[in-house]
């Protein structure tokens, strides 16, 4: 079959996959969103469909001191002996640690502490029963492990440093046809980004670098995937793949607001024993896979949040605070309760997001609120972190009901329209978002049939090359104080997410 990359688009990096009978389980990081480590499964890997999260309740994931892209780095999955194995690091809590469920869409243990230095743990089961675990510390650091108890059985050993790359990081073990690979990205995560690998008849080494590393990389090209890195290898039974990062860029001066996204490209193995990732050590857009494709029944681009939870496409900001959340107290609405939190604080304000995965794309939510006071605000918002977000939302300016559009970039933050709105349209509004590769165009109306234009956006000015860091944009609706809590509740009949 054909198949199109990415297999996740949006803000869904640093993607590991593992297998089990027909079935591929993969997770991603989320950094400081919650709930953590989102996971799908498909039977193909090319049609994903999300089943949970690894981390899904505060004793698992503490983000209160989450900074943005701080929180869960680059996660790991493995399945031994009935168990699944999930490891991660959370930068802003335990550090790092394992998770295990008998069923990939959970109930997942408490976390289960790893004293090693580094990031990006990973862990590999050999054939004897020893377990490996190793981390991203000036290149590939490994020791033995009691998996159960995360108790360090052998002390860290530095096994590999890559070739050379900076941030040599993504450490993974492979036990393949008699040899022991290890895989690495190096480059750091940006467009130096690549994945190089080296293999060993003993997991201590020493490492025999492949000649033709890197063995994956879109460095100094025209492909319009780029920073490809960050991999993992699949084995189906038949065919060998391999997952991977990378982001799509836009307009002259190539500029990526949906952050890093998952890659699939088929791998190939050659006679000096080494892999061959895609078409000579590159991935495309379109690419063919021998696999049967095995797609799932299409979402609605419509929630109406008629369920008693949430879609599993839906994240707060950091751990959040569950009295400014409720789909019970008026079934068939999601109300948010504003607290005093707002788009520009470090914390967890009443605020329900899901990722941009698509540059053209349309959102419109449906909302009643009645403001109170000027510091008070309802709405939705395009947000890449607290100081790159453009919000349009109802309040009160002058005692008059209000739709406002504010941008907030960087140090600057300005209002780019504010117009009362008809008497009609107070105890119901539609708000809607169409975003382009260039601009965020907002609009507001009494019918999402009947849209007025209210002013636009730039999409670059929340790209990572602008506003920095590792994740992408997120499409939300939120409800703020200012301050101190709102005196009413905003009600969202439905949030649509279309094209």
């Amino acid at each position: 079959m054909k198949f199109n990359n990415p297999v996740l688009p949006g803000f869904y990096p640093d993607p590991s996959v593992c297998r089990v009978n027909n079935d591929f389980y993969l997770v991603t990081s989320s950094f400081e969103y919650f709930p953590g480590v989102p996971i799908f499964h498909s039977r193909d890997l090319v049609h994903w469909r999300q089943i949970g999260h690894c981390l899904d309740r505060a004793s698992q994931l503490p983000l209160e001191r989450a900074e943005s892209f701080s929180g869960i780095y680059a996660p790991t999955i493995r399945y031994n002996d009935g168990i699944f194995y999930m490891t991660t690091t959370n930068t802003s809590g335990i550090k790092n640690f394992i998770v295990t469920a008998k069923k990939p869409e959970g109930p997942w243990s408490e976390p289960v502490a790893v004293n090693q230095d580094g990031i990006d743990p990973s862990l590999f089961f050999d054939r004897d029963g020893s377990v490996y675990y190793t981390t991203s510390n000036g290149g590939a650091m490994q020791s033995m492990i009691d998996v159960k108890t995360g108790r360090l059985l052998t002390e860290p050993k530095l096994v590999w440093k890559g070739t050379g790359g900076r941030y040599p990081e993504a450490p993974h073990l492979y036990f393949i046809n008699g040899w022991y690979y290890l895989m690495l990205a190096e480059g750091g995560t940006g467009y130096e980004h690549m994945v190089t690998m080296a293999r060993s008849k003993d997991p201590w080494g020493p490492f025999e670098p492949c000649r033709r590393n890197p063995v994956l990389s879109h460095r100094s090209t025209p492909n319009p995937i780029r920073a490809t890195g960050h991999a993992d290898l699949i084995y189906t039974g038949e065919h060998w793949f391999a997952v991977f990062l990378g982001v799509r860029t836009y307009g002259y001066d190539d500029t990526h607001n949906l952050g890093r996204e998952t890659f699939l490209c088929p791998v190939s193995w050659t006679d000096d024993g080494f892999p061959v990732f895609g078409d000579n050590g590159m991935a495309f857009m379109e690419m063919e896979s021998p696999m049967k494709p095995e797609p799932f029944p299409e979402t609605a681009a419509r929630d109406d949040f008629d369920d008693e939870k949430l879609q599993y496409c839906w994240n707060y900001l950091r751990n959040p605070d569950e009295k400014l959340y409720s789909l019970k107290e008026r079934p068939g609405f999601l109300r948010l309760k504003g607290s005093k939190y707002g788009l520009d604080d470090i914390a967890s304000p009443a605020w329900l997001g899901r990722r941009q995965c698509h540059h053209k794309v349309r959102v419109m939510a449906s909302i009643e609120f009645k403001p109170e006071s000027s510091n008070e605000e309802a709405g939705i918002c395009v947000r890449k972190n607290e100081q790159h977000h453009y919000e349009m939302f109802l309040s009160l300016k002058l005692g008059k009901v209000c739709v406002v559009l504010r941008e907030r970039i960087a140090n600057l933050k300005s209002e780019l329209a504010c117009v009362p709105i008809p008497e009609g349209m107070r105890e119901r509004c539609i708000l809607g978002i169409k975003a382009d590769e260039n601009n965020y165009t907002f609009s507001y109306g009494s019918s999402e049939n009947d849209l007025k234009p209210l002013g636009t956006g730039i999409t670059r000015y929340l790209s990572s090359e602008i506003a920095g860091g590792f994740t992408g944009v997120y499409f939300a609706m939120y409800a703020s104080g200012n301050g101190k809590p709102c005196k009413n509740p905003a009600d969202f009949d439905w949030f649509d997410y279309g094209f």
